[in-house]
């Protein structure tokens, strides 16, 4: 199916402003917003049916050709159209609506060593973003979202997370949920915490482990200081007392994989 919209007030373009721009809208409808031909491309390639393909011809290049003929349903869109509903600089001319997976708990398929990351409270959709881009990058086996004041499938989540919202298991849970789940898992939970006695390379990522960090502004609740297994620390050696929640989340995932290289669970 192909039609064609040159109208910014035609309700298939409002639709697409509301999705973009309303969580609830997301959650009522069951589709989300992606913009991006590599964002769009991993959405597909890592199961999510993409429902609708919104395409710029004036923008869009070469290398779309491929996923436009794919597309079950393409809408063409003129420029002034798609700069309505684009949300980032220098687009592709490409964005899709595409219906979210909703993963549980017990729906996880971990590892044998896994490595997981929970965040407590995450607000700021640029640091979620940046937690999923290490994740991927690290091969966590998995991200946690507990008790989340920002949409998973916030498209600036996507933006700045460049897709990896689609390569990874993302599940949103209660703190007291996750907590029972790493405890039956017998999964070591690592706290980061200013208090911690212990920096983060005195303690053994090897073993089945989940990196927990809390907002900057707070860090992590009562209820993850007293469960953890472990409270760990970055030292800071300058000015500030902790670093951004993404950059903290990169350093510990790391650790871990350098840990895991050298007692040869990484190849």
């Amino acid at each position: 199916m192909e039609e064609k919209i040159i109208s910014p007030s035609n309700p298939r373009i409002k639709n697409v402003l509301k999705l973009k721009e309303k969580s609830s809208e997301r959650k009522q409808q069951d589709l989300i917003v992606v913009e991006g031909l590599r964002e769009i491309r991993m959405a597909k390639e890592n199961g999510f049916e993409l429902k609708t393909l919104f395409v710029c011809d004036d923008i869009a290049g070469k290398k779309s050709k491929e996923l436009v003929a794919s597309a079950h349903h393409l809408v063409r869109i003129s420029k002034d159209v798609f700069e309505k509903i684009s949300y980032r600089e220098n687009s592709d001319g490409l964005l899709a609506l595409v219906k979210p997976k909703h993963i549980r708990l017990k729906d996880l398929k971990l590892s044998a060593t896994p490595l997981l990351i929970v965040l407590e409270a995450v607000e700021k959709p640029g640091n979620l973003g940046a937690v999923l881009r290490t994740a991927d990058a690290c091969g966590a086996d998995v991200v946690i979202i507990c008790d989340a004041k920002t949409d998973v499938f916030n498209p600036n989540v996507i933006r700045s997370g460049i897709g990896c919202v689609f390569s990874k298991q993302v599940v949103a849970a209660s703190s007291a949920e996750v907590i029972q789940f790493l405890k039956e898992k017998k999964i070591r939970a690592f706290a980061a915490s200013l208090t911690a006695k212990r920096n983060y390379t005195e303690s053994d990522l090897t073993v089945p482990s989940a990196i927990v960090l809390g907002t900057e502004a707070d860090g992590l609740s009562k209820i993850w200081l007293s469960s953890a297994d472990e409270q760990i620390k970055i030292p800071m050696l300058g000015k500030t007392d902790s670093l951004n929640v993404s950059a903290s989340c990169a350093v510990i995932a790391y650790e871990a994989v350098r840990q895991r290289k050298d007692r040869f669970l990484f190849s």
